[in-house]
């Protein structure tokens, strides 16, 4: 059997603001995929680029253990893998080389190599998986240690005789509760804990419950899993959640999925799973408004530990959610946002500006929409174009020579749009600022009602709003100035 040496290209280093939120996670869908493979009687390793400096610390684990193959896998679980692509990349192409050199066949599966598969394979890989990898890998690795032929494996990308091949594409899997418990000895645990410890105080750790996404959002790619939706089983969540909180102390869950808890009963199911378990955890989600209105999804999901959802809000403005295809209603964000705080779950929005035909009215509506709304949390970004969606296509002939951020507090308005990229980042430093100033006062007015302790966090909040509302007003003249 095969010495396989999985890593990705994903370094938190190289993306400041993520490395410095000092929330860091291991790479889930990597480690299922090494499972799968040890499942199949595969030697396999790890080398876990997340928290490591560059790439060039791989050249001495290849010399070191000498691997028949070298798996770039990354996790398609973490959205940023499609964006945050200048440096990581390149620390991709580096890797490639660095297999190559020490003989091994090398093996790429990501967003990015799915999108650009000729360009991974002009630096030396020696086959792109196109989609979900896990059956792909299994089948090509067996049939290249048999020295059969692969090209009946549905999912590659290869050269030959110059050529780029294709062997056409494969369905996605629909029981994952076939998938393995991903490796989680593989990683250091202990790296991840204590970064969180010292700047959390309490330990997180990551789950998938599902895979792919049937709403159709059209800046939204799904190059991995596709539109298609796939669920575990909630015993099977349960089970991998009891596991991680025995064996590595985890208290709090990123649930990983683009939209949780979308097949019906399954929110109801996973809540009954924990209590017959006894397991008691916090975690958290990404779902839509329109979804947490449906049956008593949201009072279940705080049952069984839900601590905050992100909601993918992205406007105030009706008129740039049906432009986009969101498929949500506007007051529907208004009364999910009022549901989770009856039922004590915290509240993010991501919100996106600068789509397409978005105009000052439509941004100041998102603006009313945050002020009105006060949610515990949002994340700005702007309009993002992803190769493979309608919204790509809709702008490719317009993109400014720039086909991705550096990272994710990159932010730059790839396109020509209503105003200039300068523009936009000033809007999202404005709109921070007045979502901090309202929650302050907002905060301010609790205390006094005595609706809300008065402590240290709370208080610091309230008298944050002296320096973000004249800041604010500044923002605002120079956003003036720069629409002119």
């Amino acid at each position: 059997m095969a010495n396989i040496l999985f890593t990705h290209s994903y370094f938190y280093r190289f993306d400041s603001k993520q490395w410095n939120n000092h929330k860091p996670y291991p790479p889930l869908a990597t480690i299922t995929a090494a499972a799968g493979i040890r499942q199949a009687g595969h030697s396999v390793s790890l080398f876990d680029t997340a928290l490591k400096t560059g790439p060039e610390e791989l050249a001495d684990r290849l010399k070191k253990e000498v691997p028949n193959f070298l798996v770039i896998y990354d996790d398609g679980f973490n959205y940023l893998t499609k964006m945050c692509l200048t440096n990581m990349r390149e620390a991709a192409f580096a890797m490639i080389r660095m297999g190559k050199t020490h003989g091994c066949t090398v093996i790429v599966s990501s967003s990015d190599s799915t999108d650009h598969f000729e360009q991974y394979l002009e630096k030396g890989a020696d086959f792109v998986i196109i989609g979900e990898g896990d059956e792909t890998l299994k089948n090509l690795v067996a049939s290249i240690e048999q020295g059969e032929p692969f090209e009946p494996i549905s999912g590659l990308k290869y050269r030959k005789d110059g050529l780029v091949k294709s062997t056409g594409s494969r369905p996605v899997m629909r029981d994952l509760d076939a998938l393995p418990m991903a490796a989680w000895d593989l990683i250091d645990v202990e790296s991840y804990k204590k970064i969180w410890l010292k700047h959390h105080g309490r330990f997180s750790l990551n789950i998938a419950t599902t895979r792919g996404c049937p709403f159709k959002c059209n800046w939204c790619a799904k190059p991995i899993y596709g539109n298609r939706y796939n669920s575990r089983s909630a015993e099977k969540v349960a089970e991998e959640i009891e596991f991680l909180t025995a064996n590595y102390g985890a208290t709090h869950f990123w649930m990983c999925d683009d939209i949780f808890g979308l097949k019906p009963g399954w929110a109801q199911g996973f809540e009954t799973e924990v209590k017959k378990r006894g397991l008691h955890f916090k975690y958290m989600i990404q779902s839509r408004a329109d979804l947490l209105l449906q049956e008593d999804t949201m009072q279940v999901l705080a049952n069984s530990g839900l601590e905050e959802v992100w909601i993918g809000a992205e406007s105030g403005s009706q008129q740039i959610l049906d432009a986009m295809d969101k498929g949500t209603k506007v007051e529907q964000i208004h009364e999910a946002t009022r549901v989770l705080k009856s039922v004590g779950v915290r509240v993010g929005f991501f919100l996106q500006f600068g789509y397409i035909g978005e105009t000052e009215k439509d941004i100041e509506q998102t603006i009313e929409m945050v002020k009105e709304l006060v949610p515990d949390d949002i994340g700005i970004s702007v309009s993002y174009p992803l190769p493979g969606t309608v919204f790509y296509e809709k702008v490719k002939d317009d993109l400014r020579g720039k086909a991705n951020w550096t990272d994710s507090d990159d932010l730059d308005l790839m396109f020509k749009n209503t105003y200039q990229p300068e523009y936009y980042k000033k809007l999202h430093r404005h709109v921070h600022k007045v979502f901090r100033t309202r929650q302050g006062l907002e905060n301010l007015r609790l205390m006094l009602t005595g609706a809300r302790k008065i402590n240290k966090r709370n208080l610091r909040s309230v008298l944050a709003t002296l320096y973000y509302i004249p800041t604010s007003w500044v923002d605002k003249i120079q956003l003036n100035k720069l629409k002119a």
